[in-house]
């Protein structure tokens, strides 16, 4: 059996050396001699979504359910643990 390998040695590489400099050198340019023509600023945010790309550390619990609950929220297909969890957040959320 392989040894399944570590994303983050995948999705995140360390720089090399010129890469660190040319970082260096682009972080200390002033924002006026940086060219956005082909990426123009965005000044209107009224349709961004707060938090779209975020993603909660997940943590595995024991949990015990009432049986008619559990079987309800299966009831209603897959992905149950993940429609438990947005009620709970919701609950939480409105508490504050």
């Amino acid at each position: 059996m392989s040894k399944q390998p570590n994303t983050k040695d995948i999705f995140m590489s360390k720089r090399t050396k010129i890469q660190k400099a040319e970082i260096k050198k682009l972080a200390a340019m002033p924002d006026e001699a940086i060219d956005t023509s082909d990426i123009p600023e965005t000044t209107d945010w009224s349709n961004a979504v707060v938090g779209k790309y975020y993603k909660p550390v997940k943590k595995q619990v024991t949990l015990r359910l009432d049986a008619d609950m559990l079987d309800w929220f299966k009831s209603q297909g897959g992905k149950y643990q993940t429609r438990i969890n947005k009620v709970l957040r919701r609950y939480m959320e409105s508490q504050h």
